[in-house]
C-alpha cells in the first residue's frame, strides 16, 4: 500500500533565512498550535492501547517503547520518569532506542537500519505475552521499529504504534496503530519539531492514564511519587495536610514515617 510521506514534504513556509527572530518564532509557534488538534483526532486509538495495557498490567504485563532517534529518546524520556511519578518498579516501562543508551545522547550511525536488533534488545528483558509494544516512528519507516513489530506480533505480543504518517508501514502492522497527522514540518523534515511534539503529547496520554488505570492516583494527587527531593516532600507533606487537614509538621511526620503519601493517608484516616 502506498502512503504519502507528510512528514517529508515541503514547508508551508519559505525563505526561513530571510525572516526576523519573531517573525520565525511566531510561525513556529502557529504550526505548534495545530499539534493538539491534531492529537485529538486519535484518541479513540489512544483509548483502546490504555485499555489493553491496564488489562495487561494487572497481569504483572509491561509497556515497552521501541523507537530511533528522537523518537526513541522521547520514548526512553517517558519511561524513565513513570519510576519517580508513579513509584512503580523501572522494569514496569522500558524504553529502547536502535543504538542502545549511547544513542540518548549521540546518534549511533545505522542503527536505525537493523530490523534484528529491536527483537534483541525486547528478548533480553524476557518480553512474553502479557507485555505490549509501542513503535514510535515519524516516518513509520525505521527498520528498527518496523522489525521489532513484526517480531512482537509473531511471538502473540500485543503491539502499536505511534507514527506522523498515517498508512506508513509501522501502522500498517501493528494492531493498534496510533496516526498523528501533524502536515509540514516548519523546518521540510525536521521531525523533531510538531512530530516530536506530538509524540510527546501522546506518550504523557497513555502513561499516565495507564497509571491511573492501575490505582496509582488518588483524585488528582500523585500519591505513590518517590520522595527523591526536598520539593518532592513539600508536594507529599501538602497533600496529607489537604487530605487529613492537619498542620503540616504533623503531616510531615507522617510523611517520613510512612514513606508515601498514599501510606500516610491510609494510616492517618486509620
Amino acid at each position: 500500500m502506498e502512503y504519502k510521506k507528510i512528514t517529508e514534504t515541503p514547508s508551508n513556509h519559505e525563505h526561513l533565512e530571510q525572516m526576523d527572530t519573531q517573525t520565525i518564532l511566531t510561525k513556529m509557534n502557529e504550526e505548534d498550535k495545530t499539534v493538539a488538534e491534531a492529537v485529538e483526532k486519535t484518541i479513540p486509538q489512544i483509548t483502546k492501547l490504555v485499555d489493553a495495557l491496564a488489562e495487561r498490567f494487572q497481569k504483572g504485563g509491561r509497556l515497552f517503547y521501541i523507537g530511533a532517534g528522537t523518537s526513541g529518546r522521547l520514548g526512553v524520556l517517558d519511561a524513565s520518569e513513570i519510576p519517580p511519578t508513579f513509584g512503580i518498579p523501572h522494569e514496569r516501562v522500558i524504553g529502547l532506542i536502535a543504538g542502545g543508551d549511547t544513542a540518548i545522547r549521540k546518534a549511533v550511525e545505522n542503527a536505525e537500519d537493523d530490523k534484528v536488533q529491536a527483537w534483541l534488545d525486547l528478548k533480553a528483558h524476557d518480553i512474553n505475552e502479557n507485555d505490549v509494544v509501542v513503535g514510535i516512528a515519524a516516518s513509520g519507516s525505521t527498520p528498527y521499529v518496523i522489525g521489532g513489530l513484526n517480531d512482537a506480533k509473531r511471538n502473540g505480543i500485543l503491539t502499536a504504534a505511534i507514527t506522523n504518517n498515517p498508512g506508513a508501514p509501522i501502522a500498517q502492522i501493528a494492531d493498534i496503530p496510533i496516526e498523528i497527522n501533524v502536515g509540514p514540518e516548519f523546518l521540510t523534515g525536521s521531525t523533531r519539531m510538531k512530530s516530536g511534539t506530538s509524540q510527546k503529547l501522546a506518550l504523557n496520554m497513555i502513561s499516565t492514564a495507564l497509571m491511573i488505570k492501575i490505582g496509582r492516583v488518588k483524585g488528582n494527587k500523585m500519591v505513590n511519587m518517590q520522595l527523591s527531593n526536598d520539593k518532592l516532600v513539600d508536594r507529599g507533606t501538602r497533600y496529607i495536610v489537604e487530605g487529613l487537614g492537619i498542620d503540616y509538621s504533623e503531616a510531615e511526620k507522617l510523611l517520613k514515617k510512612h514513606g508515601s503519601v498514599k501510606l500516610a493517608l491510609e494510616a492517618g484516616r486509620e
